[in-house]
């Protein structure tokens, strides 16, 4: 979401009003990205709350007014991974909306059973860059800030999870032929 930057400077300059009307531009974005993570709606307002304070706290250190939502968004994220980590809980994710996205670069139908067997087989970092990508939307120079990883290392993820996607549907696709 764009904003105007005159309000993001003046909420980096301390200024509770401007960041709260920043905050509740992005309300409905936070809610339901922090609801994918999490999974229910307490921890989901709990990030939320979360991360309102941490922002708060730390407006004055961002340092691009432009990037406010991406900086925002980042740090929801990573206080979605502290809840989960509390809870030893894997990163949730809607199945079907993933197979849509992922069905469209596939010409055949893919079981969603199958999808979400094979995106659980992948390493937590080819799991995370996929469902940003796919699932949230997010370019890839913004993956590469949210997971704090270089631009061509998040391209190495996606290449690399995208193959072992195909090949784990594609195996899973062939013995489900055999048994029928």
């Amino acid at each position: 979401m764009k904003h105007n930057l005159l309000d993001v400077k003046k909420a980096m300059n301390g200024d509770p009003a401007s960041f709260e009307a920043l905050l509740f531009k992005e309300e409905e974005m936070l809610f339901y990205k922090a609801l994918s993570y999490v999974g229910n709606k307490e921890d989901a307002l709990d990030a939320i709350q979360e991360t309102a304070c941490k922002a708060f706290l730390a407006i004055g250190q961002l340092r691009n007014p432009e990037y406010f939502s991406t900086w925002l968004f980042r740090i929801l994220i990573r206080e979605c991974y502290r809840l989960l980590n509390e809870r030893n809980q894997m990163i949730p994710y809607e199945e079907s909306e993933l197979l849509k996205r992922l069905d469209r670069k596939q010409e055949e139908e893919i079981d969603s059973f199958h999808l979400g067997e094979a995106l659980s087989r992948l390493e937590s970092a080819y799991q995370t860059s996929i469902i940003l990508f796919y699932y949230h939307d997010l370019s890839i120079k913004d993956i590469s800030e949210v997971m704090e990883k270089p631009i061509g290392t998040v391209k190495t993820y996606l290449r690399r999870a995208r193959k072992k996607l195909k090949s784990e549907l594609e195996r899973s696709y062939q013995l489900n032929e055999k048994v029928t």
